[in-house]
């Protein structure tokens, strides 16, 4: 019974947190919309980078997902493997961004500065705030799979991996609404 509570009291946590992150991002992509009536409003194409980082996300929710199924088996090391892959999926997401920003500088499109314009420095301001979000899940992700490591999951006890996936799958939709957002919207 005492699992039950600390279980659903962990969960409810984690769910205002990202109510919470869900209304920044909303509150910045609106202020994105408005903005866009700016007469020095400058529009650009999203870095191809943004894309591979985009498939990389994705792809470390699924193997996040099969990690989860696998502790279900008590496949412990087919669990460790499919986190150790979800976490090298996102230090690669974090690397194509950082080369996104970079493609972003070569065109000629700066965070600051006299060349800098407001919808990039939105469009920095946005990602690197996801970003933040990203680092986190990773230190989750490598707590997980640590305790993982030292058999602390099992099918009768798994909430650490289980609210780490719901943090990974959260933030890993968010860039995907992010994406879309600046696909559609720049």
């Amino acid at each position: 019974m005492e699992q039950k509570i600390k279980e659903k009291t962990f969960k409810q946590m984690l769910w205002v947190s990202m109510v919470s992150m869900t209304m920044m991002f909303a509150g910045l992509t609106s202020a994105y919309v408005v903005s866009k009536n700016r007469e020095d409003w400058v529009s650009f194409e999203l870095p191809t980078s943004f894309y591979i980082s985009t498939l990389l996300i994705l792809m470390s929710s699924a193997t996040y997902y099969m990690a989860k199924r696998f502790i279900k088996q008590e496949n412990r090391s087919g669990t460790s493997l499919l986190l150790i892959v979800t976490l090298v999926l996102g230090i690669g997401f974090v690397y194509f961004q950082f080369q996104g920003f970079k493609q972003l500088i070569d065109s000629g499109l700066y965070f600051t500065g006299k060349e800098s314009n407001v919808s990039t420095s939105f469009l920095y301001v946005i990602t690197i705030s996801h970003m933040v979000h990203i680092f986190a899940g990773i230190i989750v992700l490598i707590t997980v799979l640590i305790q993982n490591i030292r058999g602390k999951y099992s099918v009768d006890n798994s909430l650490g991996l289980e609210l780490g996936a719901i943090f990974w799958h959260f933030v890993d939709a968010l860039w995907v609404y992010l994406f879309l957002f600046f696909y559609f919207i720049s």
